[in-house]
Formats: structure tokens, sequence, C-alpha cells
């Protein structure tokens, strides 16, 4: 018998069905993506949302979560080869006369631009819709029944600004609180009460981001606490000062930390988004803290 030879090649396994293979996506399907999930919609008038740099027939392979578009964030999401950087926050929520590079959105836009990485934004209509900050919020705090405090517009009832709902069994102020710093990822600024630590509560109203400007929906909807971010100190004084017997308590958290909570879940919504789509996209959520405070001094 003669030996078998080596070189020759064994009969090829039939291909895959091409249409079972994850395909690549463009900007635009991943737009159409961000739509279904945090519909434009959804935003305040006031806001700047959607894509802000960037071709929509450009092809995507990676694609990063961040709080803020800033120059550490981008040059991160440029490093990983990302062709997509999704961001809460707005680039250019004011109006510019000029992107020159020799201002830091002016660079940012050129970074972008430069190296191909496309920018969308999801902000406020990222807040409002199912599953947005606020309901993140809400949910890692263990709250149940949760409702908008402001309900949108033009959207579901269960969409809106801001959240509240009930714990499933009242708790003290002071544990409440150690819950919160918990759940948060770590800044310098920390989580800052007002109340009586020993006082129970148990309905609680939250909002992701700046929220000083719901006190009267916090006060409507009968929370015991209200959790929020960027508590200024006259709207602060003068919610202490109209809180009937004493409540709503306070808890003031730092802005970036409580937004990052919903990248993570933002990520994997749409990937899943995306795999139905039999779309074949890498997602990472950014690991720079975008925090603008390095330090903080206390008493004692």
């Amino acid at each position: 018998m003669e030996p078998v030879n080596s070189d020759v090649a064994a009969e090829p396994e039939e291909a895959p069905d091409a249409a079972e293979s994850p395909a690549a996506a463009t900007l635009g399907q991943l737009m159409l993506a961000v739509e279904e999930l945090w519909p434009e919609s959804l935003a305040e008038s006031w806001d700047e949302v959607g894509l802000v740099a960037g071709h929509p027939s450009a092809d995507v392979t990676r694609v990063m979560f961040a709080v803020d578009p800033t120059l550490e964030v981008i040059d991160e999401a440029i490093e990983w080869g990302a062709e997509l950087l999704i961001t809460h926050h707005p680039l250019l929520l004011k109006g510019v006369t000029s992107v020159a590079a020799n201002t830091p959105k002016g660079r940012a836009v050129h970074r972008l631009i430069e190296s191909g990485t496309a920018l969308l934004t999801v902000h406020t209509n990222g807040d409002s819709a199912v599953g947005g900050v606020s309901d993140v919020l809400a949910d890692a705090l263990g709250l149940q029944n949760v409702s908008p405090l402001t309900p949108a517009a033009d959207g579901l009832p269960e969409e809106g600004i801001g959240r509240v709902g009930d714990l499933g069994e009242s708790m003290t102020l002071g544990d409440f609180a150690a819950r919160v710093f918990g759940i948060l990822p770590s800044v310098a600024g920390g989580v800052r009460v007002s109340g009586d630590k020993d006082g129970l509560v148990q309905r609680v109203a939250v909002c992701g981001g700046a929220g000083d400007s719901l006190f009267d929906e916090v006060r409507a909807s009968n929370a015991d606490l209200y959790v929020t971010a960027d508590l200024r100190h006259h709207p602060a004084s003068e919610a202490r000062e109209a809180a009937a017997n004493g409540r709503p308590y306070l808890i003031d958290v730092s802005h970036f930390a409580s937004e990052w909570l919903w990248l993570p879940a933002a990520a994997e919504a749409l990937g899943n988004v995306l795999t139905d789509q039999g779309l074949d996209v890498e997602i990472r959520v950014s690991t720079t803290n975008s925090d603008p405070w390095d330090f903080i001094l206390t008493p004692g």
C-alpha cells in the first residue's frame, strides 16, 4: 500500500451559511439601534443629542461608552480602536463659532475626526427612557414599584425624568446612605447626607445627574428621601426649610458617579439589540474617571 500523501488537502468542510454569521455594522445601523433604545424624541427641548461627528456609512467594529467626551476619554477610545464613542454628556451643548484646535472642544473635535472616531450623545433621552440613568440607579438601590418623577410629554407612562419607588422594608437614613456609597464608583467627593441618621426611610426618589429642579415633584411624590447630584447651597437649604417632619431627607452624590452606573447597563442593552440584528460589534465601558475633583479635606 502506498503511503498517504500528506500534501494533499483534506476534503473541505461545508462552509457555514453566511446568513448565520454576524455581520459588520455601519455607524448608520448603530444610530438606528441607539434610537430604538433611547429615542431622541425623549430628549428635553434644551438638549443636544445624537450624532456629533462621524459618517453614517463608516464601518464600526468597536464601541465605547463613557459619561463625558473629555480629551482623556477620547484618547482612551482611540487607543482601544473604537470607531464610535457614545457619551452621556454632550460635547457641544452650547453654541460655538469655532472648533479651532487651540481650544479644548476644538481639540476634541479634531482628535475625533482625524482618528476616524465617531461621537454620539445620549443625554436626557437616556435619562428618560426605560432602563435609563435613573431606572438603573433606582434598581441598584433596591426600589420597587418605580415610576417617573416627571412623566415624559411624548413617551410611555414609565418614561420621564427621575424615578420614585419604595424599599421592600424601611431602613435608617444612615444605613441607606451606606448602601448608596457602596454602589457608586469611588470619587473624591463621597456622599453627603442631610437628615436624621436614625430616621426611617422607605419611599425614595432618585435623579441621576443634577436634580435640584425637581424638588416640587419630589415633595408631591411623598418621598422620605431624595438622592441626586450637584445639590447647590440655596436649593438644598430651601428644601430643608420646606421639609415636613424633616422629610424629604437629602443625599447628594457625584454627578459623574450617579450617571456612570448606567454605562454597563447601556452597553449590555445595545449589545443585545445588535446581536438580535445579527451585527458583530465589540462594546466596552470607559475606565476613565471623569469626575472633576481629585481630593477633599474634611473636619477631623
